[in-house]
């Protein structure tokens, strides 16, 4: 096992993966930038190295100063968190030349499922179900017409190297697509700098489900059930749910084991998280990020798991402890993510945090790098906390969710919690009856 290893994030993340080295008895290094000086996980780790300025691009994008401050402070590892560097294959593959693990996936899995194109081919290899669409890349608008009079429109045109929404354009029929075929190439060239497109039958109604995989480096692969993130505004997450209410047990075990058998066919390590479309009983694959996702602890609450752990002991080549057999999903958890943001028009509103009380009580955990005094960076994700419930089933977790909002005190930034206490008492969430289009018309219908 590792004695020293580097956290190469910031924020909650970085304090989430110090928790789990600290049980473990494993130091911990903080890297951060002079804007997070005094952050909380710079202030709780056992060493601490600037390695920049606030702007991501050189700090917490910098490898150079990332494997610099690995080095002098003999870290063996390096924990990518999310974002940032987690999915840069050439990173994953620099550490692991300079002779320290990388905690995740390999260099070629990274590069494989991060483009979309070759991820959604090599499901397809592997009898994982797709969505209806171009077999690869689309060379010009000839042959997106044919693939799209194929498939049946309306249709989506998404950038190969995309995320985030960018890159991604639907056309409503064939006046539409050139317009559409333009628009998501020239967002994917400025934003991904490779203006590589391809084409997506575009579905009304699905629900946004993904699967939790965790694979050590003797062949032992196992899930960890669904979450519904569903609630997406701008393809963005705000609320995840752990089980799905559209999912049965049966379904769950049938896409699970589809899953599975992909990534042991693969050779996989580490944890993953596939994404599907889910609409008419029908799972269709997107995509596959090879890192740790931000609604990870829904998954950790229903299955009592410690996912960060578990990275952590397969990246120094430990087994799997426990059978797909002996994986239980117990009740239901909720995850709310506390932007600092206007509720009502969302742009950001970084600050001084003048109170920052988190909410407690049996079922709720809140994961957040916020104290009282501390100003949050403008330089960011807007993110400034997760508040994650348990409870025996879907409804009490509802309830416990809105008491545990009721709780939460921040003073000095505005935040999305009144957004979330609407979705939580609204009808038809209440039923689990919404799709990936839900937020998006129920804001709309909110501001109209």
């Amino acid at each position: 096992m590792f004695s020293k290893i580097l956290i190469a994030n910031r924020g909650e993340i970085a304090l989430r993966i110090q928790r789990a080295c600290r049980e473990m008895g494993i130091k911990t290094v903080a890297v951060h930038s002079t804007a997070d000086a005094d952050a909380m996980h710079v202030r709780l780790a056992d060493e601490a190295v600037c390695i920049g300025p606030p702007a991501a691009r050189d700090s917490y994008l910098n490898v150079a100063a990332i494997l610099s401050a690995a080095t002098i402070t003999g870290a063996e590892a390096i924990h990518p968190g999310y974002g940032f560097l987690s999915e840069n294959a050439e990173f994953a593959e620099t550490v692991e030349e300079h002779g320290i693990a990388f905690i995740g996936p390999t260099a070629q899995h990274i590069r494989t499922m991060g483009d979309k194109i070759s991820a959604k081919t090599t499901m397809a290899a592997l009898g994982v179900p797709l969505v209806p669409g171009s077999d690869g890349g689309l060379p010009d608008i000839a042959t997106a017409r044919k693939v799209a009079a194929r498939v049946g429109y309306p249709v989506l045109i998404k950038a190969a190297a995309g995320g985030g929404g960018r890159g991604m354009k639907v056309a409503e029929n064939e006046d539409a697509l050139e317009e559409a075929w333009n628009v998501a190439r020239t967002e994917a060239r400025a934003a991904f700098g490779n203006e590589e497109v391809y084409l997506e039958k575009y579905l009304d109604k699905p629900r946004h489900i993904e699967l939790q995989i965790l694979a050590d480096t003797h062949g032992h692969v196992v899930h960890f059930g669904e979450r519904d993130c569903s609630l997406q505004r701008r393809h963005q997450k705000l609320l995840e749910e752990a089980g799905s209410p559209a999912l049965t047990a049966a379904e769950r075990d049938s896409i699970g084991r589809t899953v599975t058998d992909a990534l042991k066919k693969m050779g996989y390590r580490g944890v993953g998280t596939l994404e599907f479309l889910y609409q008419d009983k029908q799972f269709c694959f997107i995509e596959m990020n090879t890192r740790l996702q931000v609604e990870h602890p829904v998954t950790e609450l229903v299955c009592d798991v410690d996912l960060v752990r578990e990275q952590i002991r397969i990246a120094a080549g430990e087994k799997l402890g426990y059978k797909q057999s002996d994986i239980t999903f117990r009740g239901h958890a909720i995850e709310c993510r506390i932007n600092a943001e206007d509720p009502e028009t969302f742009t950001p509103d970084p600050g001084l945090i003048k109170v920052f009380h988190p909410p407690g009580g049996l079922g709720v955990r809140t994961d957040s790098a916020l104290y009282s005094g501390y100003r949050v960076p403008p330089y960011y994700d807007s993110m400034i906390a997760k508040l994650i419930v348990h409870a025996p089933d879907r409804n009490a977790a509802i309830a416990r969710m809105q008491r545990a909002l009721d709780e939460c005190v921040v003073e000095g930034v505005k935040t999305v919690i009144p957004l979330h206490r609407k979705i939580l008492a609204d009808p038809e969430f209440r039923k689990g009856d919404y799709t990936i289009h839900w937020l998006e018309n129920f804001v709309a219908h909110r501001e109209g």
